[in-house]
């Protein structure tokens, strides 16, 4: 379906704020009218060809309103961290809008997940609990969907890769959980909203890991990190039971910086995906980006090595 006029129309849910969601609105606001459901309005979400919607995407019990004249819809809405209570809502609200999206004629839900976790995790944790619970209402009740699941993501102001440069800038040293052989396959934010784009125009219903360009060793890559800082690998070693201490005792401190569950899943070694294909331009490297950030924390202009 299409908005009057004959133009298309977005549904973005979650707002434009995030990392994901400031690269969706850079990948579709050129050509695409948005709307964006959001509970605050950020800068993103105030330029021309956004309608933002003042909402909580887990208060809305009929999202006809806003799906009726909409041809794709944009799932991104979801917290790091949170009990049962937290997720349980958003969880509903999202269950409401995929039915509602197909009772409309909606022509695609794009949903972005997870990659998969250790089943202890899977079974307890309520930030996947209910994750999977969502993926799995999309997939019998649902439009026409792709369910895309990428792995470690990076790009600017993200909230892992930018924050370990800083840390290793600041401090000299990074913690090392294990012996660093599990993997990570980083992920550009921005070929992240370009594979969205990708799958916007494909049919029928399709769950997708979404890798980078290169699997790296863990240690591998925070070694090429202290490089791009022009300093030597120096680590504070844990072993992966204390690594797990040390996030819950982070978490009861109120730290956000890394939970217990996040160095599981690392330890596990199910981050290491495959690279996504489809795309019609190779995915962006990690490297440029992270020597691009180490300069400008040591005060260089991008692209300088001095």
């Amino acid at each position: 379906m299409s908005a009057p006029g004959g133009e298309p129309r977005m549904l973005l849910v979650g707002g434009g704020g995030g990392l994901v969601g400031r690269a969706v609105l850079r990948e579709f606001g050129s050509d695409w009218q948005v709307r964006s459901v959001h509970r605050h309005a950020t800068p993103e979400e105030r330029r021309p060809g956004v309608e933002w919607v003042a909402h909580d995407a887990g208060r809305i019990v009929e999202w006809y309103p806003y799906v009726r004249d909409v041809d794709l819809v944009v799932t991104l809405a979801w917290w790091r961290s949170g009990s049962a209570a937290r997720f349980a809502p958003l969880a509903e609200g999202l269950e409401r809008l995929f039915r509602a999206a197909r009772d409309a004629g909606v022509r695609r839900v794009l949903h972005v997940s997870v990659p998969d976790a250790p089943d202890h995790l899977e079974r307890e944790l309520p930030y996947l609990r209910y994750k999977r619970e969502v993926d799995r209402v999309l997939q019998t009740d649902g439009p026409d969907h792709s369910i895309v699941r990428p792995t470690m993501l990076f790009g600017p102001r993200d909230k892992l890769v930018t924050v370990m440069l800083r840390t290793m800038h600041r401090y000299g040293r990074f913690p090392m959980f294990g012996d660093g052989s599990y993997h990570v396959s980083p992920l550009a934010v921005d070929d992240l909203a370009a594979i969205l784009r990708h799958e916007s125009a494909l049919g029928g219903r399709r769950v997708v890991g979404a890798g980078g360009p290169r699997r790296w060793e863990y240690r591998a890559l925070t070694d090429r990190m202290f490089a791009a800082l022009d300093r030597a690998p120096r680590y504070v070693r844990f072993s992966a039971r204390g690594a797990v201490r040390l996030a819950r005792f982070l978490e009861r401190l109120g730290s956000s910086l890394l939970y217990a569950y996040e160095v599981e899943w690392l330890l596990d070694d199910r981050l290491g995906l495959p690279p996504y294909e489809g795309l019609d331009r190779a995915l962006r490297p990690v490297e440029p980006f992270l020597d691009a950030e180490a300069a400008r924390w040591r005060g260089l202009p991008s692209g300088s090595h001095g």
